[in-house]
């Protein structure tokens, strides 16, 4: 999860879909060059030891735009594919 934030952060794409499950990545990512990413908190987290094949992040993303500070509040998933974590979804949360 942290590393798909810096990636957001630094507009690295190429990760971001790399880092993505085959079954629900898009084939191109458009990034929005104007948000700057600045704070990640991760509030709760379920499964994704190294005996698990799923987890579970709930985090808050944070960043700003021309307007001012927003904030992304969501529930994503993630699954064990050939040893690697990869996203699979996220919806947003409730606050």
């Amino acid at each position: 999860m942290r590393s798909r934030f810096t990636a957001f952060a630094v507009g690295d794409r190429e990760y971001l879909l790399d880092s993505w499950h085959p079954r629900t990545r898009p084939r191109t990512l458009e990034l929005d060059d104007t948000l700057t990413w600045y704070r990640l908190d991760i509030e709760s987290t379920s499964g994704g030891t190294p005996f698990d094949t799923a987890g579970e992040v709930v985090f808050t993303a944070h960043y700003r735009t021309v307007d001012g500070r927003e904030r992304l509040h969501e529930r994503s998933t993630f699954e064990k594919r050939d040893g690697r974590w990869v996203y699979v979804k996220g919806v947003l949360a409730p606050d």
